[in-house]
């Protein structure tokens, strides 16, 4: 999907960069980047994360594309192609840009979103379990789709739906195999709760402990209860 966002980045330079130099340019509101692609030598720069997350938080997420200008340099359609989080704080702490060709076909991962609701969960009971979430497939970058749909009104017990039930258009590639399982019926599991009868039945059909027998404490007590002449 193609936006009018405009990313503005900076250079880094070369001494830079480095675990330490990464923390202090965080600590100034910035994140480190890096911009490759397109037969051109990769660039470090920094970046705004509130731009980032942003883009990534869209509806086309990191499919989208958009304008990305390094400097005083003209402006180059880019999409981000990696990124990376704090565990902790779940902040953006790395971005990889990837300049783009709009004339070239990408390979791509797309969201499958499931509309309407399965007569197997209607009029059956069951759950709908989706398998697969995302598809990988190929297209111009003009014509990325920010997600696919796939009708689950008609699909009932005993059937899958496949990536090849997905709607497929001329201008989209699918790379995902053809058969993959995208998403089917499956019965409700119910949790067999014991009643008291069981329970008391389950106790008594149980073996009963041995014994045990504390025998080296009680010859210890005989020994000691022996008069000190006999042996």
């Amino acid at each position: 999907m193609i936006t009018n966002e405009l990313v503005e980045a900076q250079t880094r330079p070369a001494e830079s960069r480095g675990k330490n130099e990464a923390k202090r340019l965080r600590v100034t509101g910035r994140i480190p980047a890096v911009v490759y692609g397109a037969g051109k030598d990769s660039i470090a720069v920094s970046v705004s994360p509130k731009q980032i997350t942003k883009i990534l938080h869209s509806e086309s997420g990191h499919n989208t594309i958009f304008d990305l200008k390094v400097g005083e340099g003209a402006a180059e359609k880019a999409m981000i192609v990696d990124w990376q989080y704090d565990p902790v704080k779940d902040n953006l702490l790395h971005i990889d840009f990837k300049r783009i060709d709009m004339k070239k076909a990408l390979r791509v991962t797309v969201p499958v979103i499931l509309t309407g609701t399965a007569e197997g969960v209607k009029t059956q009971g069951g759950i709908l379990d989706q398998i697969m979430r995302e598809v990988e497939l190929e297209c111009l970058p003009a014509d990325i789709p920010s997600h696919i749909d796939l009708d689950v009104t008609n699909l009932v017990f005993g059937q899958v739906l496949r990536v090849s039930d997905l709607a497929h258009g001329g201008k989209l590639k699918f790379i995902t195999a053809e058969d993959q399982a995208i998403a089917h019926i499956t019965a409700v599991k119910e949790e067999v709760v014991a009643t008291p009868e069981a329970t008391a039945e389950a106790a008594a059909a149980a073996p009963a402990e041995p014994e045990v027998i504390k025998k080296g404490k009680q010859e210890t007590e005989e020994v000691a209860e022996a008069p000190a002449g006999k042996k």
